[in-house]
């Protein structure tokens, strides 16, 4: 049984994952062991990548998991419902480019733990357990290949929670893969969705030398632009923050006005939100503790200078720049860590995290694609979490052992 993206699971969703499922991939991508009292962090971690190690060679020794008897690709499509584009890719293994290659770019930071968790599963497993997700280049031949690959029925399909369908067909005609890889080679591509995998992977070859397939990740490449992925906001929960606090700092380097929230109309304020979301007039940062609508505007010089002025311009223009360094750290003197800023990936998760956490909601506009290209090829990056590329591919479908 599949799973969204380890990053996506909240500990009550992991929960219900393996409950619903003994085979459930959650299982081995957030496998969970209690350790003894007193166990240090990175003995937690071993034990934890310990028991995945052992639940996945357990899973193909009865069978659980099938084993393809050749190399192949697999074109992958995602359906969102209410006719929504598809969005169409070829999910297979991407050699891991050498120190100093432009050919694969990724745009936000990364977290240490979470890249040596990662790490650590990787070194335990030695299997791709999910793909990273790539956008690439246009490139003409590509959609023909595609479509030539997709004809008939699918290998695999299953509709998520969501709504999204999801259909992979397993391609290994020789010629047409030849093609594919010559076609996708003359391309370069931007990490979409993966950044803490993708890194993972470049530490795990590092020390995995003489592992065979060990120099390669397990990666979804999708299209830049039509045909590709579309990105929403990722917001922010700043916890123990009271909101009279937060906006008389705020006033020393925005425009600080109420956003009038109709108590009324159903969804009051996350209603108003997303007005302010799908106009594409609007500008700001708009704050809220669960009740009131807050927008930041305007920003003064003094704050517009907290960022760093030898970044690229595409870099100091984002949202989730300027909040990052002049609302966080210089009005608000919170570090950019996961207990001083936390991110949440709806806008229903914002506004309920504010109010448990006693703190706001910090809630941003997306960046476009073509941004976040430009953010990568200037060679900066954004913020951790900056993005959210969907739909997103599911875990589990398609594993990569790297001793095949």
């Amino acid at each position: 049984m599949s799973s969204p993206a380890y990053d996506l699971v909240t500990p009550e969703g992991r929960e219900r994952l393996a409950a619903a499922d003994p085979h459930n991939v959650v299982r081995l991508i957030l496998p969970h062991v209690a350790p003894p009292p007193g166990t240090s962090a990175p003995d937690a971690l071993r034990r934890s990548v310990g028991l995945a190690a052992q639940t996945l060679r357990r899973w193909e020794v009865d069978g659980v998991l099938e084993r393809d008897p050749e190399p192949a690709l697999w074109v992958y499509e995602m359906r969102p419902p209410e006719g929504t584009p598809a969005t169409v890719g070829w999910l297979g293994a991407v050699a891991l480019p050498p120190a100093g290659s432009r050919a694969v770019l990724p745009h936000e930071d990364t977290h240490p733990a979470a890249v040596e968790g990662r790490r650590a599963l990787l070194d335990a497993t030695d299997t791709d357990l999910e793909p990273i997700v790539l956008a690439h280049d246009p490139q003409p031949e590509v959609p023909g290949l595609t479509a030539a690959a997709r004809r008939g029925a699918p290998t695999l399909a299953v509709t998520d929670a969501d709504g999204i369908r999801h259909e992979l067909w397993r391609v290994t005609d020789p010629g047409l893969v030849e093609r594919l890889t010559a076609a996708l080679a003359r391309t370069g591509a931007v990490i979409a969705d993966g950044h803490h995998r993708f890194a993972a992977a470049q530490a795990h070859a590092r020390t995995r030398s003489g592992t065979p397939g060990g120099h390669a990740v397990l990666a979804l490449l999708t299209p830049m632009g039509p045909g590709g992925l579309r990105v929403l906001p990722i917001h922010r929960v700043v916890p123990d923050l009271l909101l009279d606090d937060a906006l008389a700092a705020a006033t020393a380097g925005f425009r600080v006005t109420d956003v009038p929230v109709d108590a009324g109309a159903a969804g009051g304020l996350a209603a108003a939100v997303r007005e302010w979301l799908a106009d594409e007039a609007a500008t700001g940062i708009l704050v809220s503790d669960g009740r009131r609508l807050i927008r930041l505007g305007e920003p003064s010089a003094e704050v517009r200078a907290s960022v760093p002025a030898e970044a690229p311009a595409a870099w100091r223009g984002l949202d989730v720049v300027l909040a990052h360094h002049g609302l966080f750290q210089q009005l608000w003197g919170r570090s950019d860590d996961a207990g001083g800023v936390l991110v949440a990936h709806s806008l229903e998760e914002a506004l309920a995290g504010a109010v448990a956490r006693h703190g706001l909601a910090v809630l941003l506009r997306a960046p476009s694609p073509a941004d976040v290209a430009a953010v990568a090829r200037d060679g900066a990056r954004m913020p951790r979490k900056s993005t959210l590329f969907v739909p997103k591919p599911r875990t589990g479908l398609v594993l990569r052992p790297h001793a095949d």
